[in-house]
């Protein structure tokens, strides 16, 4: 049998429930949204009916209220047990979030047993008017990148080869072949995630600067790096605003983001300098232009890709809103990352063989900030294997 990602057994659980909510299934391009919904729907066994937006050609609101006619028609052939209708890629319908309102609405008055799942990019779709149009009517189920621990179990993978090829299904059947495996990523998951999920949808001035923010983002994960330094690197004309705008929307794209220094002060945390973190450890083996065999021979690159990739599986969970992430420097003294659940507090220090840009500061941050854990990940600590197989709750409630 085919592995199936944990989720869908929430959101089949969710579908087995009194119609309640319109059910958003949101995550980044090629972590299997549609695969996994239309699973859950062929195995409830009843009517359902499946339509995209991401066609070539155009679509509008009517398009919606014409799915939407022929989902209800198959809902009232089936009785009680009413149907299913799933929308994917919807966001890319202007005004979208207001004909669903208005159907569901009606669906709500008159009773009607219709079932609805919307698919797309959780960032993109709550920007426009999930939040607003459909309060109180969504429920979020978050897909974020493939963890080592789904990628092992679906395709047998080794460390080594998570470490370098990250979490993208899609991808792996191309492994053996590096050069076919880096144009895939390079061209059908970066190009496209950039070009249709943020250039098209949000408003960019200046395309170029965001692309060369990417490519900076990749090089320099793992690393702390002022909006200053920033620009002086991109040889961009730009300012702090629109940096910090444009990693914003690279990172609603699943594609890298910037870390905030943990300061214990919201406004403080939010003026500090990010640190940079790939949200997939892939997209930096790809811009690095190396082998898996270049790599692992780079004990530089290798120790950076070790931290980005425990950096990508913590960054992972806050984006689907498990945890908050962030990292602490004081001086001399640095934290690679700060989790923050409810009340708890973990500390982790990364020992990934790179020489380390400031001294270990779990025990000055634990006399500052009193964590409820302090864990050291690599070296002489915890596996990296081992924690990368594991979900955060597991290191959270320990």
């Amino acid at each position: 049998m085919p592995y199936q990602r944990p989720q869908a057994a929430v959101l089949r659980a969710r579908l087995r429930e009194p119609r309640r909510f319109i059910q958003v299934v949101a995550g980044p391009r090629q972590v299997g949204k549609s695969t996994l919904v239309q699973s859950v729907a062929e195995a409830s066994g009843g009517p359902f009916r499946y339509a995209s937006a991401d066609e070539p050609s155009l679509r509008g609101a009517d398009w919606i209220a014409q799915q939407w006619e022929a989902a209800q028609l198959s809902a009232a052939e089936a009785g009680e047990a009413g149907a299913l209708l799933v929308l994917d890629e919807v966001q890319k319908i202007s005004g979208w979030s207001e004909t669903v309102k208005r159907l569901w609405d009606e669906d709500t008055r008159g009773k009607r047993p219709l079932r609805v799942v919307v698919l797309g990019s959780a960032p993109l779709l709550i920007a426009r008017g999930l939040t607003e149009s459909l309060a109180g009517r969504f429920e979020m189920l978050h897909l974020p990148h493939w963890s080592y621990a789904e990628m092992r179990e679906a395709f047998g993978w080794s460390l080594d080869q998570y470490l370098f090829h990250g979490g993208y299904p899609g991808a792996a059947p191309l492994v053996d072949d590096p050069k076919r495996w880096a144009r895939y990523v390079a061209d059908s998951l970066i190009e496209t995630s950039i070009s249709r999920d943020v250039l098209l949808l949000s408003r960019v001035d200046k395309p170029a600067l965001l692309r060369r923010l990417f490519e900076l983002a990749c090089r320099y994960s793992g690393q702390v790096l002022s909006y200053t330094k920033m620009l002086g690197q991109l040889q961009d004309a730009g300012n702090a605003t629109t940096l910090a705008h444009y990693l914003d929307l690279l990172g609603g794209a699943g594609m890298v983001t910037g870390l905030q220094k943990y300061a214990g002060d919201a406004a403080r945390q939010r003026g500090s300098s990010p640190k940079l973190q790939v949200l997939n450890t892939a997209l930096m083996a790809v811009m690095s232009d190396m082998s898996p065999a270049e790599a692992r021979a780079d004990r530089e690159f290798w120790g950076r890709l070790v931290e980005s990739a425990v950096g990508a599986h913590l960054a992972n969970a806050a984006t689907a809103g498990d945890c908050s992430l962030y990292y602490w420097r004081e001086r001399n003294s640095e934290v690679d990352f700060v989790v923050k659940a409810g009340r708890r507090l973990l500390a982790i220090e990364v020992k990934s063989g790179r020489a380390p840009v400031a001294h270990s500061g779990l025990a000055a941050f634990a006399d500052a900030f009193k964590p409820q854990r302090s864990l050291l990940v690599g070296g002489d600590g915890i596996p990296v294997e081992e924690f990368l197989a594991q979900p955060i709750a597991h290191w959270i409630e320990a």
